[in-house]
């Protein structure tokens, strides 16, 4: 986490309100409109944890969906300055948060993703790396470290069909996904189409980003379903090497 927004801090030490105005990689937006995200994403978990650590699980968003479209779209605006602020801001306060969480307080719930406070450590770690591609200011997939891109294989596995085995040509790891969306596949059932490529392009693919070297399947990519779904399903299994 701390190398993630190192690295986040260090790209947007320099860049001008022009650049933050321009378009981002996603549709509709601005780097304004990423980097707004980014902001409140922090401000939010940092309000989860607060209360969690109090013994209260309250909703991400108080309004739901729209207060947090409608939080983004009044502070994508802000000049490149301001930006800055507000996410070192927010950032500091969820880092001070964080800090106080005991060994036996990362499992108290919180309503993201119906998990606990340890799991928005997660989520957050692959907010920033997954946005800053987004940002299109030169950090790509191949910037991500390895562990968060396996990270991002474990978390978006549900976005392919059954019968897929992704194979991490860098790495001795496989994921597979099983029959019916959920259940794994079974010993000695050949996969209907296996994926191969490095990790990094595996979990942008699966991502929906661009990744540098497109994963390979003899029978042609699968098409992705929607992200994992709210609460998330059972994960499905995955093989680790010797």
């Amino acid at each position: 986490m701390a190398e993630a927004q190192r690295v986040l801090r260090e790209l947007l030490a320099d860049v001008d309100d022009d650049q933050v105005r321009a378009p981002s990689a996603l549709p509709g937006w601005s780097r304004g409109h990423v980097l707004a995200h980014l902001t409140d994403n922090a401000r939010m978990f940092a309000r989860l944890a607060e209360h969690a650590l109090c013994g209260e699980r309250v909703p991400t968003y108080e309004g739901g969906q729209a207060e947090r479209d409608a939080i983004i779209e009044a502070t994508a605006g802000r000049t490149a300055a301001e930006h800055r602020a507000a996410l070192a801001g927010h950032t500091r306060t969820l880092m001070a948060v964080w800090s106080r969480v005991g060994a036996e307080d990362w499992r108290r719930p919180v309503a993201f993703r119906d998990a606990d406070i340890a799991a928005t450590v997660f989520a957050r770690w692959r907010e920033v790396w997954i946005h800053m591609v987004d940002l299109g200011l030169g950090i790509g997939p191949a910037a991500w470290p390895p562990q968060l891109a396996a990270h991002a294989l474990d978390f978006l596995l549900g976005r392919l069909p059954h019968g897929i085995c992704l194979v991490a040509t860098d790495l001795d790891r496989r994921w597979h996904t099983g029959g019916e969306g959920t259940a794994p596949a079974r010993e000695g059932t050949a996969p209907v189409c296996e994926v191969r490529g490095g990790v990094r392009d595996l979990a942008a693919w699966l991502a929906g980003r661009v990744p540098d070297s497109p994963p390979r399947c003899q029978a042609g990519l699968p098409e992705l379903g929607p992200w994992p779904p709210h609460p998330p399903q059972p994960p499905r299994r995955t093989d680790a090497g010797p």
